[in-house]
């Protein structure tokens, strides 16, 4: 599996993004999704992968500075013919050995409550992630859930 930067530029990075926007919609009220849509992801302060097996896009995920020491973990997505084969957790390797370069000493994450994100939640947790209370400018919330980890 090949991750690089990614400008989002590409049709297949631009579908995969939309395509995770589409599934928050599908299991979390409106005021709840925390996704960001492609031009959110362009700014400065994130900084996106995509991870490619051969010529096929198999996931993403994104890193955004909240300070000189914090990062927070955005947009990971599989793609749908790529789950269950790894992807997720290589891209979230690559963000915490990228988030350990820059020197940041704490690594965190908003989720999904629902069932829906019960295997998201498993991987962080599997990665040392534990949960917290809502970090930066987010707010308590019924359908999210925190996460962070030490680094």
């Amino acid at each position: 599996m090949d991750i690089k930067l990614d400008d989002l530029t590409g049709t297949e990075v631009g579908e995969l993004v939309m395509g995770h926007l589409q599934g928050m919609t599908l299991h979390s009220p409106p005021e709840s999704i925390h996704a960001l849509d492609l031009e959110a992801l362009r700014k400065p302060e994130i900084t996106f992968w995509s991870a490619w097996e051969e010529r096929e896009l198999a996931g993403c995920g994104a890193l955004k500075e909240l300070d000189a020491h914090h990062g927070e973990i955005k947009s990971m997505r599989t793609s749908s013919s790529h789950l269950r084969k790894g992807v997720a957790k290589r891209i979230l390797e690559h963000i915490i050995e990228e988030a350990k370069a820059r020197g940041y000493r704490r690594l965190s994450l908003e989720t999904g409550s629902m069932d829906a994100f019960i295997p998201a939640r498993r991987l962080y947790e599997n990665f040392g992630f534990q949960y917290c209370k809502p970090f930066a400018d987010y707010m308590e919330d019924p359908n999210s859930m925190f996460m962070t980890k030490e680094l």
